[in-house]
């Protein structure tokens, strides 16, 4: 805030998962999960013109890119409840908590120099983001998502989940004297995840 217009911006991410089952309460399976990952983040510009047209620069005749790129190594610990079965078939689960960022580095892809937008065109007038490096180096947050699970005993767990994470840092400086007062990150995130058991427990009614 102030609002900049932005579209999607589609990136990967990779890292190592573990899991501590605890208990089964009644049909509920409570775990805690920590994930270590290296992930993309950032944003892309949509600039256009009133009539939802490309910003063409006047200096290269192209239209106006502007895509930001910001590396994080990431921390999320979540509160894990499922459903279903735990050693072999299928189980649902839900799992919500803190997310630590710490910034690695960044990177910016435009095609027209800083000062030269075509301003007079575009229907956002706000291009101070397209220079100002990341401020805060710390991220963090609140995420949560859920997702299925398939696990059997010789072959490990695979999991598909869907995930939003909402950062209550800001990137920039939010202070009166600051230019946003809002600008903190939010994603929505689709996973694949494989675990494999390093001790499994001795319970023969865990199913």
């Amino acid at each position: 805030m102030p609002e900049v217009p932005q579209k999607q911006h589609m990136n990967g991410m990779i890292g190592l998962a573990f899991r501590y089952t605890c208990e089964k309460y009644f049909s509920s399976v409570c775990a805690v999960t920590a994930e270590l990952n290296y992930v993309n983040v950032g944003w892309v510009q949509d600039i256009l013109t009133i009539d939802d047209e490309p910003v063409i620069n006047q200096q290269s005749g192209l239209p106006e890119q502007y895509k930001r790129t910001i590396s994080y190594l990431q921390v999320p610990i979540f509160a894990r409840m499922g459903w279903g079965r735990e050693r072999k078939g299928f189980q649902a689960f839900f799992q919500v908590g803190p997310q630590f960022g710490f910034f690695l580095s960044e990177r910016t892809t435009m095609n027209y120099e800083y000062g030269q937008q075509n301003l007079n065109n575009r229907t956002s007038k706000i291009v101070a983001q397209e220079t100002m490096p990341v401020e805060h180096k710390i991220d963090y947050g609140i995420a949560g998502g859920g997702g299925l699970e398939f696990s059997h005993p010789k072959v490990g767990h695979f999991l598909l989940e869907g995930r939003y994470y909402y950062g209550l840092g800001d990137i920039y400086g939010n202070s009166k004297r600051d230019y946003f007062g809002r600008s903190n990150l939010t994603n929505i995130v689709v996973k694949l995840t494989y675990l494999y058991d390093i001790k499994k427990t001795n319970n023969p009614k865990i199913k």
